[in-house]
């Protein structure tokens, strides 16, 4: 499966949750499911269902395919520890991810834009691949050349939310910032039951 490609606004109001990773736009004035009968329906849904949309939220948000999205959750359940840690762990460790938790782009797509047209270096090194993994001691950012693109300025001037636990901005360039531990569960900017995710893939992978 591809990745989605469509209204934005429109797979946050078929989940009811905001996806910080996805879009800034909010669905607050339309606070409910899109179509025609939208404001109305009453859906029972599956366990099925409930699980398969967790999954979705996850997957959507930050942007990756189905393929990926199975091969995180194996090496996640190959790890030592807990697998839904592990999981959002491999997940905001990506590159596209930490560009925009650094507050470099606005969203991960993005993010993914300025990653893969060579904008974004890690270490003093260029770096083109959005899934990239991050580890303790890497530094992230923003080519000198690349850093009056407007996106970039916008973003920095208002940034979506705040810097996560594992990032660290430099004192000396706010266009620098050192990936310094491994994503908790807390870093994850939205709700999401990993629990449910788990219980999905464990019954087809």
């Amino acid at each position: 499966m591809s990745r989605n490609r469509g209204a934005r606004l429109k797979i946050i109001r078929r989940f009811q949750q905001h996806l910080p990773g996805l879009t800034r736009k909010s669905a607050e004035r339309r606070p409910y499911p899109p179509g025609v009968h939208g404001a109305g329906r009453r859906t029972k849904r599956s366990e099925y269902r409930v699980r398969l949309e967790e999954k979705q939220k996850l997957r959507i948000n930050y942007g990756v395919n189905e393929r990926q999205m199975r091969t995180y959750f194996k090496k996640a359940v190959a790890s030592v520890g807990d697998t839904g840690q592990r999981l959002f762990e491999l997940m905001e460790s990506r590159l596209d991810n930490v560009v925009f938790r650094a507050g470099f782009a606005p969203t991960i797509p993005a993010a993914r834009q300025l990653v893969g047209h060579g904008h974004i270096t890690v270490n003093g090194k260029r770096v083109d691949i959005p899934s990239f993994q991050c580890h303790s001691g890497h530094v992230i950012s923003v080519k000198e050349k690349s850093r009056n693109i407007p996106v970039v300025e916008e973003s920095m001037a208002s940034p979506v939310l705040e810097n996560p636990s594992y990032l660290t901005r430099k004192e000396d360039s706010a266009f620098d910032v050192e990936f310094t531990d491994a994503p908790s569960r807390d870093d994850v900017p939205f709700d999401i039951q990993e629990n449910l995710i788990i219980e999905f893939y464990s019954q087809i992978v």
